[in-house]
């Protein structure tokens, strides 16, 4: 039996805030960087200390605030810090921040910028606090998206075009059916989203690793469409070079969209 050790720690990180003038004979080169993880609440603990590694108490004085950038500079992630110290005293200067599965949902992996302060209860004033004794501020938190790589992407077709005039035939746009990645056992399902349609719709599927005007379609699903109130979905299987959404000679209303996973 062949034994792998996984190890849960907490995922602690030191901050250095100045509350009393203290002087400064600790010097940290750096902070490490943060790593949170897609697909998963991450939960990030931190300890107030002063610039002699000393321990600083937050408890009913201050209000820790928690603020991560993207790439672009833009503000994706704000929360307040749960204290943990206690009166007794226990975990002085310790306090927790989650960011949430849901905060990186829209974030692709990437480095972010964090930083965070402290509002003082008795004012509302507000303390910054440093990622070292060298009065940096900011730290940085990669976003690991390989961890928990989520769904695969879905696509969306909205426009379709008439083959000919007054063809009465009209096919959508072009969407990868993504063959490499399917293999030989390729599911794929397309949901049909109409408004008082009644009429067929048809998924259609190629070989070709190109579209050109001469490709060669085959009809692979079908869906007989009868005013329906809810999204129609159709499964099939293969493995296609490209996919698109055909419909033609429709009694009444219309398709708004089509979804297709691979």
């Amino acid at each position: 039996m062949q034994l792998t050790p996984r190890y849960l720690s907490t995922n602690k990180a030191i901050l250095i805030a100045d509350l009393a003038n203290n002087i400064t004979e600790y010097k940290p080169v750096y902070q490490r960087n943060l790593q949170v993880y897609k697909g998963i609440d991450n939960v990030l603990t931190f300890e107030i200390k002063n610039p002699d590694q000393k321990p600083l108490s937050i408890l009913n004085t201050y209000t820790p605030k928690f603020v991560a950038f993207d790439e672009n500079n833009n503000l994706v992630v704000e929360h307040d810090g749960t204290i943990l110290e206690t009166s007794t005293p226990s975990r002085k200067g310790q306090f927790q921040v989650t960011v949430s599965e849901n905060d990186l949902l829209d974030l692709k992996s990437q480095y972010m910028t964090y930083n965070i302060y402290l509002i003082k209860t008795a004012d509302l004033s507000k303390v910054l606090t440093y990622a070292n004794t060298h009065y940096g501020a900011q730290g940085n938190i990669f976003v690991n998206a390989e961890t928990f790589p989520g769904p695969a992407p879905t696509y969306t077709i909205k426009t379709f075009t008439e083959t000919d005039p007054s063809s009465d035939i009209f096919v959508s746009e072009t969407v990868t059916a993504e063959p490499a990645k399917n293999g030989n056992e390729a599911l794929h399902t397309a949901a049909f989203y109409t408004t008082g349609f009644e009429g067929k719709v048809f998924i259609d599927a190629t070989l070709d690793n190109q579209i050109t005007g001469g490709t060669v379609w085959g009809e692979v699903a079908t869906l007989n469409l009868v005013s329906p109130t809810q999204p129609q979905y159709v499964n099939f299987n293969g493995v296609f070079s490209h996919l698109r959404a055909r419909y033609q000679n429709v009694v009444s209303g219309t398709i708004d969209q089509v979804l297709i996973k691979n």
